[in-house]
């Protein structure tokens, strides 16, 4: 089956790697995925942006795993869109679980992030997903389309250019578990038909949804096979150069 939609695959190295070992890890990763036909992006720590900023290349993207939501001021310890725009950045992740976890107020903040970051032309890696109560309860889809609207409400243009949705189900992260492909797919496509619903079917067909739940060598494959799975936004298995290769290789058969 052939994608609609180019893959995009982001390494999310969270809090690990050193400065000093972020370039080589980055190029290793970079020439492990050329010539694979899908667009790559790492998002390092802050401390590494400067130092990989001239890695970027046609299909090979820096990311951010956070920015502030005003564009500038008396915020010490934080970073805004222009500083990032200036180191070449391309892509920011927003709503990660563990951001939303640690911090009561980043729901709140998240809209004017988005706003901010739409303006200033840095594409958003947006995430959504319940947790193992909410899943037990079966309310799944009601809780990712509240967290959309939450965040999206105000907009009126949605830009599949510059808008990517990743689905990470926080029971999956990092507990070993991981949802099915055809549990990720069901979300996937409520999602895809939400946008549909608010900003019309063009919209849909061109947002690129990524999967973001324990991604690793032996489930990428089924995953990738699924319609509405467009990419994947992976965590510990991007500072494995081999097995995020396997992970980024995986769409290469349907693509």
């Amino acid at each position: 089956m052939k994608k609609l939609r180019k893959p995009l695959v982001v390494a999310n190295w969270k809090m690990n790697i050193l400065p000093s070992k972020a370039c080589q890890l980055a190029e290793e990763i970079k020439n492990r995925t050329n010539n694979t036909g899908i667009d790559i992006v790492i998002a390092p720590p802050y401390t590494h942006l400067a130092l990989m900023s001239h890695l970027s290349s046609a299909d090979f993207s820096l990311g951010a795993q956070n920015v502030h939501s005003e564009v500038s001021g008396a915020f010490t310890g934080s970073i805004s869109v222009d500083m990032l725009k200036d180191l070449q950045v391309q892509y920011v992740i927003l709503g990660h679980s563990e951001r939303r976890e640690s911090n009561i107020n980043e729901n709140i903040f998240l809209e004017k992030k988005i706003d901010n970051c739409l303006r200033g032309k840095l594409n958003i890696i947006y995430c959504c997903g319940e947790s193992l109560e909410v899943r037990q309860r079966n309310e799944e889809k009601e809780f990712v389309i509240s967290q959309l609207e939450d965040s999206f409400s105000k907009l009126k243009v949605w830009s599949p250019q510059q808008i990517v949705i990743a689905y990470e189900p926080i029971w999956a992260i990092g507990t070993g578990l991981t949802a099915s492909a055809e549990q990720a797919d069901v979300i996937h496509l409520c999602i895809r038909n939400w946008i549909a619903d608010q900003f019309g079917d063009q919209s849909a067909h061109q947002t690129r949804i990524l999967y973001g739940g324990s991604v690793k060598s032996s489930n990428a494959h089924e995953l990738a096979s699924k319609e509405n799975i467009d990419g994947f936004l992976v965590g510990g298995a991007s500072l494995n150069v081999e097995e995020f290769s396997v992970i980024a290789h995986a769409f290469n058969h349907i693509i």
